[in-house]
């Protein structure tokens, strides 16, 4: 037995029905912020800086991660190329 939903309902309207915060305000400050310093040709500018602060202490090394990923995977497929013997 399937039983198939159809909800006609906007994303604010779902977020208020779950009891998720309306994060529309810091949104648009975050972007206002990021636009004003674009515009502003501020050297050495990136959003990441910006928005490190409100990430998670294990999301903000991910660039490590995934540094460490890729060394790891390239690490093993040259190990793994056939030689070829001469």
């Amino acid at each position: 037995m399937k039983i198939h939903f159809d909800i006609d309902a906007t994303p604010q309207e779902l977020r208020s029905f779950f009891g998720l915060p309306d994060i529309e305000p810091l949104q648009k400050e975050m972007l206002d912020l990021i636009q004003k310093n674009m515009y502003a040709g501020l050297e050495g500018f990136e959003p990441s800086t910006l928005m490190k602060p409100f990430l998670p202490e294990h999301l903000q090394s991910l660039t490590t991660l995934q540094k460490t990923f890729w060394e790891s995977l390239l690490g093993q497929y040259s190990q793994k190329e056939p030689k070829n013997p001469s």
